[in-house]
């Protein structure tokens, strides 16, 4: 069971994992797939270096794997219930954005976007 101070460790982990815009591009891009430091250093245009540090910090804080590939280390998401919780963090956020579509059809949640009517 997690304590109160576990609790709070994994929020700061979480936290840190997010504080950084380039450690955000590359958690988006691995909840789209799994991905190679090079690959993903090409695709985010920057450089191996820094894509290599920002995948240490993702593994230090438990949100990312390294899985050894031959002579290439794959990065993916530590663990599927963390790549649902983080998808769906993004999605509640944009969700939420002033004059936003809702990303749920089904949603009848007051204020929650453009198209659910004013907030009560």
């Amino acid at each position: 069971m997690l304590t109160i101070a576990s609790r709070v460790d994994v929020m700061n982990r979480l936290g840190r994992a997010m504080s950084d815009a380039t450690r955000s591009r590359i958690l988006l891009a691995l909840l789209d797939q799994p991905g190679y430091p090079a690959r993903l250093a090409e695709e985010l245009e920057l450089t191996r270096t820094n894509v290599s540090n920002h995948l240490a910090c993702l593994r230090g804080c438990g949100i990312v794997v390294a899985v050894p590939e031959g002579r290439r280390t794959r990065y993916e998401i530590a663990d599927p219930h963390l790549a649902r919780a983080l998808s769906a963090l993004v999605n509640v956020t944009l969700a939420v954005d002033e004059g936003e579509p809702c990303l749920d059809p089904s949603c009848t949640v007051p204020g929650c976007c453009a198209d659910c009517g004013p907030a009560q």
